[in-house]
């Protein structure tokens, strides 16, 4: 079976396509308010711009087509022209007893999701934080629905910053502190050697050696810099574990390109997509609107960009994917529009579609960007270390006749899913308040209030056994649980097509909502009616496990008690 939304859109196709062979985008909305009916479509208005008629009268004609359907109840024309469309209950029953085969719309498909993507010897903040939840939950989601999944971590190891850390790391260094604290340890030789250049400018000049021997491939540099790289990720991959990331397939830093850039340079000149400007070389920008992306600077130095280049064709070369999404702060706007026109005019991309998964900012509970009252930016190992101790103290004060150990499983699994919510539960391009007092809270949007749902749904059918029931005998309050629980697939679409976890999040918030609602209102474990009882057991059942699909599409756990 398809959606409900699925069906009266092919519905609505069907009858415009008798008034216009050319069809226009349309929109089909479930609708929140069951008096408003169950979807709206504002295919009328999009038709009034090819027919040149209102859109009053557009609606009618589609109205007048449609109204013999068996399962629709009535059709409505509201607001100058839209249709809201009622389905009978007969229909919701039979959406209920004969559910949605799961869909696969990535059958045979292949994705690269880039995110996460620190900078090594370098504490991750909250920018990646955001990157790598948002990266995580949609690598989630194309796994759900069949596409192969890379997932791609594109550290940061190359610059001249580099070069000011092995100079450091020479004059300073002490090996076995690194090893036990990288990311402390090798912060502390970079800040220092800054701080040192000010009084001793003859250091930067030395840090630019060690950088050009780098750019040699010297041997003892090399060595040096590949060890900054594994003893940082070891620490990053601490990060990933406790948050529960999902493994990457593809790690790989931008050093592993350097020998691929010449050779990809002299291409990009051979082919005239690369021009000679000022002693540099640039790629002319201007019928995409962009100013001209420089790929090598006039003393030989390559950049960031070129680098991506050289990771984009290795990447389409390698693995032939459908699209490659970058999850990426909307910062890096320009650059992704720069990098994929390149893409555009070298044909470097083959099939794969390129998209740019932007977000935005994440504000403390004043409203303002979150950073220490020095103005730095906070790490994201102190973030996820904050909210599980405050759900440690919330958990100590509230669940005193639980073990230690029962305590601590309950706050990481409520403190991290509090954590996770917060960074997704809004549009991605939103900037995101980040309040661990709110996180964690089971009142509200948040996925404490989600995770304890969840609890008292399980805790209804662990208090008895199940049966056949008679779903004839559904009420008004059961048909809207209905209608909830088959939006599921569609909500998982709307996530697909718009790369962005704010549709699940909403969708999750209102099931909860109704479920706790109908939890509150409805004695289903008293009803005397046997085959009423055993329907309404079978719809918290249904709900439990949307709950819980959803969540995990999140990367959030699910507990049997709260």
């Amino acid at each position: 079976m398809i959606s409900p939304q699925q069906y009266l859109e092919n519905l609505v196709k069907k009858a415009a396509r008798k008034l216009t062979a050319k069809l226009p985008h349309f929109e089909m909305e479930s609708k929140n308010i069951s008096r408003f009916g169950d979807y709206s479509s504002n295919v009328a208005f999009s038709l009034a711009k090819i027919l040149k008629k209102s859109p009053i009268e557009i609606a009618r004609k589609i109205k007048s087509d449609l109204e013999e359907n068996r399962y629709l109840d009535k059709i409505e024309i509201a607001g100058g022209g839209f249709i809201n469309f009622f389905f009978k209950k007969d229909f919701w029953l039979e959406m209920f007893k004969n559910p949605l085969a799961k869909i696969n719309p990535g059958k045979g498909k292949k994705v690269i999701i880039d995110y996460s993507s620190p900078n090594i010897a370098k504490p991750m903040h909250v920018g990646h934080l955001r990157a790598t939840l948002i990266g995580d939950f949609l690598a989630r989601l194309y796994k759900f629905l069949d596409f192969k999944v890379i997932g791609w971590n594109h550290l940061g190891d190359w610059g001249t910053q580099f070069g000011m850390l092995i100079a450091g790391y020479k004059k300073w260094g002490d090996k076995k502190k690194i090893n036990k604290e990288p990311i402390r340890e090798l912060l502390e030789i970079y800040v220092r050697f800054n701080r040192e250049i000010k009084n001793n400018p003859r250091l930067l000049k030395q840090a630019q050696e060690e950088f050009a021997k780098l750019e040699r491939q010297d041997k003892e540099n090399k060595k040096i810099l590949n060890w900054f790289l594994r003893v940082s990720l070891k620490e990053f991959n601490q990060l990933y574990k406790k948050l529960g990331i999902l493994p990457f397939s593809v790690v790989k830093g931008e050093s592993e390109y350097e020998k691929q850039l010449i050779p990809l340079i002299n291409d990009l000149k051979n082919k005239g997509v690369a021009i000679l400007s000022q002693g540099a070389y640039i790629i002319p920008l201007e019928k995409y609107s962009l100013p001209p992306a420089l790929v090598q600077k006039s003393d030989g130095a390559t950049l960031y960009l070129t680098r991506e280049i050289a990771s984009l064709i290795y990447r389409v070369k390698k693995y032939q994917p459908d699209e490659i999404l970058y999850v990426i702060g909307s910062q890096q706007n320009l650059h992704l529009k720069q990098l994929f026109a390149i893409a555009q005019i070298a044909g470097l991309s083959g099939k794969a579609k390129l998209r740019h998964v932007s977000f935005g900012w994440v504000l403390g509970p004043n409203g303002k960007k979150l950073a220490t009252r020095e103005g730095e930016i906070i790490e994201a190992q102190k973030i996820v270390d904050q909210i599980i101790n405050t759900a440690r103290k919330i958990v100590s004060q509230k669940r005193k006749d639980l073990s230690k150990k029962e305590k601590e499983k309950i706050a990481r699994i409520v403190g991290l899913g509090g954590l996770k919510y917060n960074f997704l539960k809004d549009g991605r391009n939103s900037d995101i308040v980040f309040d661990p007092k709110k996180a964690l809270s089971l009142q509200g949007n948040s996925a404490p209030y989600l995770q304890y749902t969840y609890v008292r749904l399980k805790s209804i059918l662990a208090k008895t056994k199940t049966g056949k029931g008679d779903f004839s005998l559904f009420e008004d309050k059961d048909i809207e649980i209905i209608k909830k629980l088959t939006a599921f697939e569609d909500v998982l679409e709307n996530c697909l097509k718009d790369s962005s976890s704010h549709h699940l999040a909403e969708y999750l918030f209102g099931l909860a909502n109704l479920a706790n609602n109908f939890y509150e209102t409805t004695p289903i474990l008293k009803d005397k009616n046997i085959k009423r009882r055993n329907a309404r057991l079978a719809l918290i059942k249904a709900a439990a496990g949307n709950l819980e699909t959803g969540l995990e599409l999140m990367g959030i756990e699910t507990l049997n008690r709260i």
